[in-house]
């Protein structure tokens, strides 16, 4: 064995590889990246005008609320109180913008309502769940529930 190292080559081409590797992942992300990431933290600035331009498809609570003050007082003191109507409704700004063209589809108790009250161990202990084997029947949550005021038999 001679003084020089005798696996230098190696740990030239390790290096070689490495090296190609850094060069591959930056022009990937030269490719890649769009020129505005990075401008507002780790977003877009783009995205901004993207999500500007989208069509508005929720219609929020309060449009709701000024056309069906009977549901509003129907779920006075109900724990349904704090979900908003889209969530079991779905996207209803046709509906508001022209309600007499666009009608909602009611949605269907026993899939909707499993939704959030299927049993799962990451849900909290106070949060009503239920096993549809175990519970109703077979019927719908409709039949012996309010839907918007659940509490209520």
């Amino acid at each position: 064995m001679t003084g020089r190292f005798r696996d230098s080559r190696h740990l030239l081409r390790a290096g070689m590889l490495f090296g190609a590797g850094i060069l591959v992942f930056l022009v990937a992300r030269a490719v890649l990246v769009p020129k505005d990431f990075g401008t507002l933290g780790h977003f877009r600035e783009g995205a901004l005008a993207d999500n500007r331009a989208r069509e508005v498809s929720l219609a929020g609570r309060a449009a709701c609320e000024e056309c069906h003050s009977d549901v509003v007082d129907a779920r006075k003191g109900s724990k349904h109180a704090g979900v908003n109507c889209e969530a079991c409704h779905g996207a209803l700004a046709a509906h508001a913008t022209n309600p007499t063209v666009t009608k909602p589809v009611r949605p269907n108790p026993k899939k909707i309502c499993l939704v959030c009250h299927l049993p799962n161990a990451a849900k909290p202990k106070g949060f009503p769940q239920v096993d549809p084997k175990d519970h109703g029947e077979g019927g719908a949550c409709g039949d012996c529930h309010k839907p918007h005021h659940p509490e209520l038999v």
